[in-house]
C-alpha cells in the first residue's frame, strides 16, 4: 500500500510546481512582449536586429543572478533556447 502522506507531499509539490509554471508562462510572454517592442524599434533606431553583445550581457546576468540549486551552465541553456525562439518569433 503506498504511503499516503508522501503521495499528498507529491501533491503538494505537484500544485505550487503547476502555479509556478502559470507564473513562468506570464512572464515569459511579458518578456516577449518588450522584446518583440524592442526589435520594432530597431530599425529606426540604426540597430541591426540581432546583438551578439547584448545576448552575452543576458546570458552574463543570468549567471551572477542564479542563485542554484541549476547550474550556470543549465540556467544558459534555457534562457539560449529562449533567444532562439525570440529571434524565430514574427513581429508585432
Amino acid at each position: 500500500m503506498a504511503d499516503d502522506n508522501g503521495l499528498a507531499e507529491i501533491q503538494e509539490h505537484r500544485n505550487a510546481i503547476d502555479e509556478i509554471d502559470a507564473r513562468i508562462v506570464a512572464l515569459i510572454n511579458e518578456r516577449a512582449l518588450h522584446s518583440l517592442k524592442i526589435r520594432s524599434l530597431k530599425p529606426n533606431a540604426n540597430m541591426g536586429l540581432y546583438d551578439p553583445q547584448r545576448e552575452a550581457e543576458i546570458l552574463q546576468k543570468v549567471r551572477q543572478n542564479n542563485e542554484g540549486p541549476l547550474y550556470n551552465e543549465h540556467l544558459c541553456e534555457i534562457y539560449t533556447a529562449l533567444l532562439k525562439v525570440m529571434k524565430e518569433a514574427p513581429s508585432l
